[in-house]
């Protein structure tokens, strides 16, 4: 499992909501609170599709 970059982590933002994202290292995802949706991380590459996105239930993303 690679680890992503922290300097990436700074730069990125949700697709939809332009809002801030939070690492889920152990999912390997990032996870947008505001659009309840977390963006899968493969290979140490963020795929910041909303199409490839998975919704959060409302007790996760709390």
């Amino acid at each position: 499992m690679q680890s992503l970059d922290p300097r990436l982590l700074q730069i990125l933002v949700c697709p939809v909501t332009k809002g801030p994202l939070r690492l889920d290292a152990e999912r390997q995802e990032l996870v947008s609170e505001r659009a309840k949706l977390a963006y899968p991380i493969r290979d140490g590459i963020p795929i910041m599709l909303a199409e490839e996105a998975r919704k959060l239930e409302e007790k996760t993303a709390l």
